[in-house]
């Protein structure tokens, strides 16, 4: 099981199947707030649509496509984030991540995402990270601005939202950038 510990308070934890029910109820208690952004939340309607995903992630992880985790703040699950994808032919990472909104505004995404960088270039041996956002999504652009990475372009209407569109704004990261950032 794949468990990263970024700091005292702070542990990225690969989740089994019995979390499905305290990650149902916090998808739940965030719904509205997460629904903003996310496209998967009206599918998310269950303990077990929670299940579903939490088996899915677990495949991804053993075929190496990809790393979700659970973002555990104090003990608590508060969120996720991982990679979305992981490209091992060309060393791509894609990171996604989401928060309840109980826990925005303490640093933890900043802390996650910068935890999650430097494991894709030191553990992971990648070569470039990428992060993209919604467009109007301050908040989450703020993460990847926050930690050095280039802002590349913007993809026109890249997302369905439910009921319209958004354009997404890409960010990278080099090995090589990351570097001489940190």
């Amino acid at each position: 099981m794949f468990r990263y510990e970024i700091d005292e308070d702070i542990v990225l934890q690969q989740l089994e199947i019995l979390d499905a029910q305290v990650l149902f109820q916090l998808i739940d208690r965030s719904r509205e707030y997460l629904r903003a952004w996310l496209p998967w939340v009206d599918g998310n309607e269950t303990v077990d649509d929670s299940q579903a995903f939490i088996e899915h992630t677990t495949q991804a992880l053993e075929a190496k496509k990809g790393l979700t985790t659970g973002i555990y703040f104090q003990g608590k699950l508060v969120g996720m984030a991982g990679f979305n994808s992981l490209d091992s032919q060309n060393k791509i990472g894609h990171i996604g991540y989401w928060l309840a909104e109980d826990y925005q505004g303490k640093g933890i995404m900043s802390r996650v995402a910068r935890a999650l960088t430097e494991y894709a270039f030191h553990e992971l041996d990648l070569n470039r990270v990428e992060i993209r956002a919604a467009y109007e999504n301050v908040k989450s652009r703020a993460i990847p601005n926050r930690l050095g990475f280039i802002e590349e372009g913007k993809i026109r209407q890249a997302e369905w939202l439910y009921d319209h569109y958004v354009d997404h704004v890409v960010y990278g990261m080099l090995a090589s950038d990351w570097e001489n950032t940190w």
